[in-house]
């Protein structure tokens, strides 16, 4: 194969026009440097409407300079897209995660330009899509114009993660370092206690679907005494390597992929780029076959831990909002909550201190006014805070109060009492 066309970041991004839809590569994978050079074009650009999941990076999005040239439209909050999202010049679309692909595929969001970062390209001309394939591949597939950033520094990872070079309309080489997360130093009591209550939950042989955080975390590491785990997870980070080198996670047991772990998504530290880096036993995989339902449920002993900003008295879970203020989205908590409820032996927890960090408490009467509804009562079943768990299905809506305010911070069980008298106590 000859030599790749390598040009530069600023030139390739001249394909993109005003009123274009551009698609940018989430999490670790985020292209700063092809971002950075289509701001440098903001003056030139208008309307330009910028679709993503969760970046990673220092990409000034809402800088009031861009305010004629891009609208983001995001598919799913992050930190760096919060303010722009909760302005006049951004939105937030609610969509489950598995369902984005066909938002491209069936042009209710057609892609015209898709920028993605990917690993340099193997001696048949394929690059990977490394640690975020989710809905990237889907992206890619469906782009008019393709912009690649080829950085060394990108795991190869194995599953739908490859695309041949020659699909791409323009290359551009440059060598960065992936942004890192590590929440393995950052546990403190609180996500202690629960990892250990969760933990207790999970059986041998079960299959287990977790994120990034203090609380998942914790969950992992009481879990190196556990035997033939498997792992089918929407993403990973760190605390998955020691239960696969030890062989906790052996996935011997799964009826789907046995043998294999699966993901759709992964961030971490390098540690974690380098464990999946050419690795064939870590399958990462489109997010529409990831958080299929249908696919999820086929799992024996599915365990499903997911997190909550707020639940209120009757099991309505919150995840995504903070009253109308959009925080992250809908991702694909209800794809896994559900999935593992219909899972032979499945358990769909949802996992949350008692209170904020401000001290006020996540348990609540009813949701601020506008929150979202991310995971409706009658799918909520394990619920556990750092004051123990509770299995919510099959009880009325008196006996979820109850079980509920027993998870509850003791500074705000009184207040939940009296707001569980008032609203039953004429009934």
């Amino acid at each position: 194969m000859s030599s790749p066309n390598y040009i530069s970041a600023d030139e390739a991004v001249k394909k993109i026009q005003s009123g274009n839809r551009v698609f940018i590569h989430g999490s670790a994978a985020t292209p700063v440097h092809l971002v950075k050079a289509m701001q440098k074009r903001h003056k030139e650009l208008k309307d330009v409407e910028l679709v993503s999941i969760s970046t990673f990076g220092n990409l000034d999005l809402n800088n009031p300079e861009y305010r004629d040239s891009f609208f983001m439209n995001s598919l799913f909050v992050s930190s760096n897209t919060r303010a722009i999202s909760n302005s006049e010049r951004g939105d937030y679309v609610p969509v489950f995660l598995s369902e984005i692909p066909r938002l491209f595929y069936n042009n209710y969001l057609p892609i015209d330009v898709a920028m993605v970062q990917v690993c340099p390209p193997d001696k048949h001309g394929y690059v990977s899509l490394g640690p975020s394939v989710d809905i990237a591949r889907a992206a890619v597939r469906t782009a008019t114009i393709k912009i690649a950033q080829v950085n060394p520094k990108m795991p190869r990872t194995h599953g739908d993660s490859f695309i041949h070079i020659k699909e791409f309309d323009s290359l551009v080489w440059h060598e960065e370092d992936l942004p890192e997360v590590d929440y393995g130093e950052k546990a403190n009591e609180k996500a202690e206690k629960i990892g250990k209550y969760i933990a207790e939950l999970i059986e041998d042989g079960s299959t287990i679907q977790t994120g990034i955080g203090n609380i998942p975390d914790q969950v992992l590491k009481n879990l190196t005494n556990h035997k033939h785990l498997g792992l089918h997870t929407e993403m990973f980070s760190d605390g998955v390597i020691p239960l696969i080198e030890s062989g906790v996670i052996d996935n011997s047991r799964k009826k789907v992929h046995p043998g294999f772990s699966v993901t759709s998504f992964l961030a971490g530290t390098r540690k974690l780029y380098d464990f999946v880096d050419d690795n064939p036993m870590v399958r990462v995989l489109d997010i529409a076959y990831v958080n299929d339902t249908h696919v999820i449920r086929k799992l024996q002993k599915m365990v499903a831990i997911n997190s909550a900003l707020e639940i209120d008295l009757t099991g309505q879970v919150c995840a995504d909002s903070i009253g109308t203020y959009q925080y992250s989205g809908i991702g694909g908590q209800m794809d896994f909550i559900r999935g593992a409820s219909l899972s032979e032996g499945g358990k769909p927890i949802i996992a949350l201190p008692s209170v904020t960090s401000k001290g006020i408490s996540r348990i609540v009467p009813t949701l601020k006014p506008g929150a979202g509804v991310v995971t409706t009562r009658g799918h909520v079943h394990w619920v556990v805070t750092e004051y123990g768990r509770v299995n919510l299905f099959g009880l009325n809506l008196k006996q979820r109060a109850k079980a509920l305010i027993n998870l509850a911070h003791p500074d705000h069980r009184e207040a939940l009492e009296r707001a569980v008298y008032e609203r039953f106590s004429s009934k």
